[in-house]
């Protein structure tokens, strides 16, 4: 996912708005807490569930996020919120806990459709990856549960 997003802005030129940021975040703490849990390989039923969880709760923030980004696409013209201060000003004068308040609560510039494919948004197929991506974590999970006897 990450992949295609640093593609997009670098190759296609498409600037990322302050919660297709976020919606990297997502992906990239998902990505760390996997590529952690493939690196120790925990044996006990603690460790892979411990691993689960942190990895759907990387995948719950930026799904979030990326619902949250699909409602303000969809919003129709005269509600869309104006646009606001860069995210890189807000990190710089605001409280981190402001910024991120901020951001949720969406811009003008979060509304704009500026690319699709086969019909969806950049944030839509995003919110999509996460729902695909929840499906590595959802298997530890499981695979934590039946494989490990009851301690």
């Amino acid at each position: 996912m990450m992949a295609v997003a640093l593609g997009l802005e670098h190759v296609g030129g498409l600037e990322p708005c302050p919660l297709c940021v976020f919606q990297r975040v997502g992906v990239i703490a998902t990505g760390v807490v996997l590529a952690v849990a493939a690196g120790h390989n925990p044996d006990g039923r603690l460790g892979r569930g411990v691993y689960a969880v942190l990895a759907l709760a990387g995948v719950a923030g930026g799904a979030f996020v990326a619902g949250r980004h699909v409602w303000l696409q969809s919003l129709p013209a005269d509600q869309v919120p104006s646009c606001g201060p860069g995210l890189d000003y807000m990190i710089d004068v605001l409280p981190l806990q402001e910024v991120i308040a901020t951001v949720l609560s969406g811009s003008g510039e979060c509304a704009a459709v500026d690319a699709a494919f086969l019909g969806l948004s950049l944030p839509a197929w995003t919110l999509v990856g996460f729902i695909a991506l929840a499906a590595f974590p959802l298997a530890m999970l499981w695979r934590a549960v039946r494989s490990c006897p009851v301690e």
